[in-house]
């Protein structure tokens, strides 16, 4: 009886040991598996992040839980669901990248749209301002209301924004339409500074 109990017990010790050795053949391609999913992530830059942080945020949630598997020792879970989550983690550059463009040409949609109303109602403006700057310059008296220095400064946003457009329109032409648009605006401010102060209405 005495050595069945001592065999028993010299069993249960072996078992131990074959459990402990098969966690710790299990363990590094554990920790290798999570590693390579990191990298992954990793690889797929601050452009997940910024166009596609809902999957960025599912893969790493998953990768958390990993963790916790592995700092649990369950290493033969890791290993089963890391495959899957690799896949996943490899398709966030791609992604990423699908989605970077897709915001890029909608964005560049937005400003060939609004480069369109600049281009077509500034020069109208830039030629109202400047006809009537060319004509008060001519009169011997400012009407009522307009100062010398009202006049000046009209005059001077009135010439700024001239320049400004010849900027833009050049800016247009070499298709680098978003500086277009940034130089558009700032032409459309001066020249309704300008006809503010001419007292010039903008309809």
């Amino acid at each position: 009886m005495k050595l069945k109990s001592v065999f028993a017990g010299f069993l249960s010790l072996v078992m131990a040991a074959v459990m402990l050795a098969g966690c710790a053949n299990q363990m590094e391609p554990a920790k290798k598996a999570i590693a390579d999913i990191e990298a992954a992530v990793e690889a797929a830059g601050p452009d997940a992040a910024q166009y596609i942080p809902d999957q960025l945020q599912a893969v790493t949630s998953q990768i958390i839980e990993l963790k916790m598997k592995f700092d649990q020792k369950d290493y033969k879970a890791v290993i089963a669901a890391a495959p899957a989550l690799l896949t996943q983690a490899q398709g966030l550059a791609a992604a990423a990248a699908t989605a970077k463009q897709a915001a890029e040409a909608a964005a560049l949609e937005t400003l060939n749209a609004e480069w369109g109303t600049l281009s077509t109602d500034l020069p109208a403006q830039l030629a109202a301002v400047t006809s009537r700057v060319k004509m008060l310059s001519k009169s011997m008296r400012l009407p009522a209301g307009l100062d010398a220095a009202t006049f000046d400064a009209a005059k001077t946003s009135a010439s700024e924004a001239a320049t400004l457009w010849d900027q833009a329109t050049a800016a247009q032409a070499a298709g680098n339409v978003e500086q277009a648009v940034t130089t558009g605006r700032q032409v459309k401010e001066k020249l309704d500074t300008a006809m503010a102060g001419l007292g010039m209405s903008a309809g």
